[in-house]
C-alpha cells in the first residue's frame, strides 16, 4: 500500500518519490512445499490463473471467489475499521461501507474459509500462510483476515532500494532538517503523568523530558508499568502473536537461481501450529521464509556475495531463554527444512551472521517475550479490540505499532542497517 507510505512523505512536506525508490515484485514468491512441488506466486492474473489450473481445474473459480471475499472485506473495512477503532462512533462513510459486507464466509474460521475455497492442497497450505502476517493461527484467526491476501494480490508487493531501512534513514534527515531532536539508544523508565494528561518521560540515565505528547511505539501492554502500576496484568503467554527465530546473513557468493522472497513449508502445518501455539514450542518442522534482497538490489552486496534474512515463526514465551543450545537446535531444523527443499547449503559461506532470538527481540523492542504484534488475533475481541491509538484515560498519550489498532502495518524488521552492510 505505497500511498501510506506517500502520505506520510506529503505530511512532512515532501515527495516520497524525491527520497524513496519503490519497486513492485513480479513474482511476489516463490513457494516451495515438502513433497518438492513448487512455483512463484504472481499478482500478474493471467499468469497465476495458469499456475492454480494445472493444480486443480476447479480452483480457479475457488480463488475468484476468494478474491470476491477479500475485495468486499477490504472495501468494508477501509472505510470502518481501518479508519478508526471498533468503539468509535461511526462516521458519514460507515453506512456507505456497510453494502460490501459479506454475507458468508467472511465471519467464520479462517482456514475452514480457505478449505471451502481451494481443495489443492498446495494452495490451502499457502493461503493459510496469511495469519502468520499478524502473528496468529490459520486454525483459530477469523476468516476476516482474507483481506490480507486480496491486499497483497490487488496492491502487490514492494521492495525499497537500499533496503527498508531506507524509509528509517529518509525520514529522519526529513525530521532533521524540521528541527527534529533526535535521541537513539535512551530508554524510557517512565511515562509521567498528572492523572488526566501525559506530562513526559523519565529516562533510564535519570533525565527528565517535559511532553504535551507522548508516543508509545512497544508493546502496548508495557504501559501501565511505565505509568507507575505494579499491578496491572499483561497478556497471558497464550494470548499472545507470534515471535520470530531470525538469521541475517552475508554470503561471499551470489546466489543466481534463488528467489528475492521465497517460502518453504513444514511438511505438516497443522502439527506446526500445534507446536506454535499449544506446546508453545519451537516447531519440529518450520515452516521457514528467506529474503535474498541482493537478488533485486545488488547496491545492498560489495560486488559478489548476498544479504540473506532467514526467519521460522516461534513463540513469544518469556519462559524460554534461547541459550546457545536451543539456537543450534533451532538452526538445525530451519537449515534442514531449507536444505530438503532445495535451497543451497550457504552456512559454510556466511561472512556474518546476526542471529535475534524471541528473548533477544523481546528485550530490545520492549516486546514480552518477543511477540511482534502483541496479542494474536485469535477470535473476534483480539482481533478487532485491540489498544486504541489515544489513550482513553490520559490526553496526549498515543499507541503506534503492531500490538495496537489496527496492528501490523508495516513489515516489521529486527536488523539495523549495519547487520545487512558488513
Amino acid at each position: 500500500m505505497p500511498w501510506i507510505f506517500r502520505d506520510l512523505f506529503a505530511a512532512a512536506g515532501a515527495r516520497m518519490e524525491d527520497h524513496l525508490e519503490p519497486v513492485r515484485m513480479r513474482p511476489l514468491t516463490r513457494y516451495t512445499f515438502a513433497d518438492g512441488t513448487a512455483f512463484d506466486y504472481d499478482s500478474n492474473l493471467p499468469g497465476w490463473l495458469e499456475t492454480v489450473r494445472p493444480l486443480v481445474p476447479a480452483d480457479v473459480d475457488g480463488f475468484w471467489r476468494f478474491l470476491q471475499l477479500g475485495a468486499r472485506l477490504f472495501e468494508l473495512l477501509k472505510d470502518t475499521f481501518f479508519r478508526r477503532t471498533p468503539l468509535t462512533a461511526p462516521d458519514r462513510q460507515s453506512p456507505r461501507a456497510l453494502r460490501h459486507l459479506p454475507l458468508r464466509h467472511g465471519w467464520g474460521n479462517y482456514h475452514a474459509t480457505v478449505a471451502g475455497h481451494f481443495k489443492s492442497p498446495y494452495l490451502r497450505q499457502m493461503f493459510d500462510r496469511y495469519p502468520t502476517y499478524v502473528g496468529s493461527s490459520p486454525y483459530h484467526a477469523p476468516a476476516t483476515l482474507a483481506i490480507i491476501p486480496y491486499i497483497e494480490f490487488e496492491f502487490g508487493g514492494w521492495y525499497v532500494r537500499g533496503v527498508l531501512y531506507s524509509i528509517v534513514e529518509s525520514l529522519v534527515r526529513l525530521m532533521s532538517a524540521a528541527g527534529v531532536s533526535l535521541r537513539a539508544d535512551s530508554r524510557v523508565a517512565r511515562i509521567t503523568h498528572d492523572g488526566k494528561r501525559a506530562t513526559g518521560v523519565d529516562l533510564a540515565s535519570g533525565a527528565h523530558l517535559d511532553a504535551d505528547v507522548v508516543v508509545m511505539n512497544g508493546d502496548a501492554s508495557c504501559v501501565p508499568a511505565l505509568l507507575g502500576s505494579a499491578t496491572a496484568p499483561g497478556p497471558r503467554a497464550a494470548d499472545r502473536s507470534l515471535s520470530g527465530m531470525v538469521s541475517l546473513m552475508g554470503l561471499r557468493h551470489s546466489l543466481p537461481d534463488v528467489a528475492h522472497h521465497a517460502a518453504y513449508f513444514s511438511g505438516d502445518s497443522a502439527r506446526e501450529f500445534h507446536e506454535l501455539f499449544d506446546a508453545r514450542t519451537f516447531p519440529t518442522d518450520p515452516t521457514v521464509y528467506v529474503n535474498v534482497a541482493s537478488r533485486t538490489d545488488r547496491s545492498v552486496v560489495p560486488g559478489q556475495g548476498e544479504t540473506v534474512f532467514i526467519v521460522a515463526n516461534a513463540p513469544a514465551d518469556e519462559g524460554q531463554t534461547w541459550d546457545a543450545g536451543q539456537i543450534a537446535d533451532a538452526r538445525a531444523r530451519v537449515f534442514s527444512r531449507l536444505g530438503r527443499g532445495g535451497f543451497p547449503d550457504i552456512e559454510s559461506d556466511a561472512v556474518v551472521e546476526d542471529v535475534w532470538t524471541p528473548a533477544r527481540i523481546g528485550a530490545q523492542y520492549t516486546m514480552p517475550g518477543g511477540s511482534i504484534y502483541g496479542t494474536n488475533s485469535h477470535g473476534w475481541k483480539r482481533a478487532f479490540l485491540r489498544p486504541p491509538n489515544r489513550d482513553p484515560r490520559l490526553a496526549g498519550l498515543f499507541y503506534v505499532g503492531g500490538s495496537t489498532h489496527p496492528a501490523a502495518a508495516h513489515p516489521p524488521c529486527c536488523s539495523r542497517r549495519r547487520s545487512w552492510r558488513r
